[in-house]
C-alpha cells in the first residue's frame, strides 16, 4: 500500500521561500517604508530628557 498524499516528505523545501525572497527584493524597498527613512528625526531636549529618565528607571546606565 503507498503512502497518502500527505505523508509524502516535501522535496521543494526552501526553493518556495527562495523564489519568495527573490520576488520580494526585485520590488524593491516599498514607499512607506522609503518615506519613514527619509523622514527628518526631529527631538526636542524634553524628549531626550524623558528617553534618560527613562532608560536609567529600567537599570541601563550605560
Amino acid at each position: 500500500m503507498s503512502r497518502h498524499l500527505a505523508d509524502q516528505p516535501r522535496t521543494r523545501g526552501a526553493a518556495r521561500l527562495r523564489a519568495f525572497l527573490r520576488q520580494e527584493r526585485a520590488e524593491g524597498m516599498h514607499e512607506a517604508i522609503r518615506s519613514l527613512h527619509t523622514r527628518p528625526q526631529t527631538r526636542s531636549e524634553d524628549n531626550r530628557k524623558a528617553a534618560e529618565f527613562a532608560r536609567i528607571a529600567r537599570g541601563r546606565l550605560a
